[in-house]
């Protein structure tokens, strides 16, 4: 779509992730944002075992279609996979903000792993000049809130908005994530 500013979102993991959860958060998107922006939600291969093996290609077959400017944002597991993979080999295009929602950390403090642990100088590994921003609901039962918390720790650059009463799936809600990549910023 010429004229739009690409969204790429990143599903979550989970049997059904993608048409029965994860596709509430980007309705929402859509409609926060309007027609000035393509939100693409691709499906990530067996959504319910997530592994940095698989879904970690997907991601950056998909980094490699986004132009200059677009924003990239990936939710729960996927946001974690997301910033691995980005962190592991950057895209070709600059982007315009990294967007990070309910993710997990995995690592040290965090949930343990070893096949997607994130390092603990993950901010500079990052694409250079692409804002990082992190939502996490304090009501998330899932990837507990102190995984914001580590997040800021690894990423000292990231802007993190705790928002209260709000779930994993931030109650299908991205009216903040929209004023933060909407119009005028990020």
């Amino acid at each position: 779509m010429a004229g739009t500013q690409q969204i790429l979102f990143i599903q979550g993991g989970g049997a059904g992730a993608h048409d029965a959860w994860d596709d509430k958060l980007v309705d929402s998107l859509r409609r926060e944002l309007g027609d000035a922006y393509e939100v693409r939600y691709p499906r990530m291969p067996d959504e319910d075992d997530p592994s940095y093996a698989r879904w970690g290609p997907a991601i950056r077959r998909d980094l490699a279609n986004l132009g200059d400017g677009a924003v990239v944002t990936g939710h729960s597991v996927g946001g974690t996979i997301l910033v691995h993979a980005l962190a592991e080999q950057p895209p070709t295009c600059r982007l315009a903000a990294i967007v990070l929602i309910a993710a997990p950390f995995v690592g040290n403090g965090g949930w343990p792993g070893t096949e997607f642990e994130l390092p603990g100088d993950l901010g500079a590994r990052l694409p250079r000049g692409a804002p990082v921003h992190v939502f996490h609901g304090l009501e998330d039962d899932i990837a507990p809130p102190l995984h914001a918390d580590l997040y800021a720790r690894a990423i000292p650059q990231a802007q993190v908005y705790r928002l209260p009463g709000r779930d994993h799936q931030l109650d299908n809600d991205m009216s903040e994530v929209a004023k933060v990549i909407g119009p005028g910023n990020p």
